[in-house]
C-alpha cells in the first residue's frame, strides 16, 4: 500500500527575511509517516519546514509555501491508496512580497492577505483523487461540529479532530488526544504519545479499503 502524508507548517513570505507561519512542529505528520512505514507500507512524506528527522525508509519532499505544497501533493497523489493530510497549511498569504527587507518606519504597516490554495478540498474535485482521504481539524471551539462539517465539505473519509486550545496536547507537544470522525462514528483516542496516536490513525484509515 502507498501512503501520501503531509506534515509541518508552511511559510508565506512577506519579504526576504520575514514570513507568516504557525505553531505546528510537524511531529504528528512525521509520526504518521513512521507508523505507516512501520506497518510495511510505502510512504511519501511532503513536509513544510521543521527540525525533525525524516523516518527511515520514507520518501521525503521538502516544501516551504502553501503553493509549493499544493503543487507537490497534486503531483504525488497519483497511485496513492491512502492520503493523510496533516500539515498545518497557511490559509492566507501576502498579496505582494517585497523584494527587499521592509524597513521599520513611523506608524502602522498594513499587510493585505489573500487565500492560499485549498489542498484538502482540491483532492477530490481538482486532482481526481479516489483513494482513502484523511484530513485534520485543529480547532479551538466546537470541535466535533466543525470536524463533521469539514468531513462533508472536503469529501474526506475521516477527519482527525484535535483541540489545539488545550495545553499539553497538539502544538509544541509530544502528546496528543484526538477524535476520529467518520460518516458513521466518532472514535475518541485518549491522551497518548503522537506515535501511538499515529499508529491508530493509520490502522483505522486502512479499514476504508475494501
Amino acid at each position: 500500500m502507498r501512503f501520501l502524508i503531509t506534515a509541518g507548517p508552511t511559510r508565506e513570505a512577506i519579504d526576504p527575511v520575514r514570513f507568516l507561519s504557525n505553531r505546528s512542529s510537524g511531529r504528528m505528520g512525521y509520526a504518521l509517516a513512521g507508523a505507516a512505514r512501520h506497518e510495511g507500507h510505502e510512504v511519501c512524506l511532503i513536509s513544510g519546514p521543521t527540525s525533525l528527522d525524516v523516518p527511515e525508509g520514507v520518501d521525503f519532499l521538502q516544501v516551504e509555501s502553501a503553493k509549493d505544497m499544493y503543487e507537490a501533493v497534486r503531483d504525488m497523489q497519483r497511485g496513492v491508496q491512502v492520503a493523510i493530510l496533516s500539515a498545518a497549511v497557511a490559509d492566507y498569504r501576502p498579496v505582494a512580497v517585497a523584494m527587499q527587507k521592509i524597513k521599520k518606519d513611523e506608524g502602522e504597516m498594513v499587510l493585505r492577505l489573500e487565500r492560499t490554495p485549498d489542498i484538502l478540498g482540491s483532492m477530490r474535485s481538482e486532482f481526481g483523487y479516489g483513494g482513502v482521504l484523511v484530513g485534520f481539524a485543529a480547532e479551538t471551539q466546537n470541535l466535533l461540529e466543525n470536524a463533521r462539517k469539514k468531513l462533508e465539505r472536503k469529501g474526506c473519509d475521516m477527519i482527525v479532530a484535535n483541540d489545539v486550545s488545550r495545553p499539553g496536547i497538539g502544538f509544541d507537544s509530544s502528546m496528543n488526544e484526538v477524535t476520529l470522525v467518520t460518516k458513521d462514528e466518532e472514535l475518541h483516542l485518549s491522551k497518548d504519545t503522537k506515535e501511538h496516536i499515529a499508529l491508530a490513525i493509520v490502522r483505522r484509515a486502512l479499514e476504508f479499503i475494501s
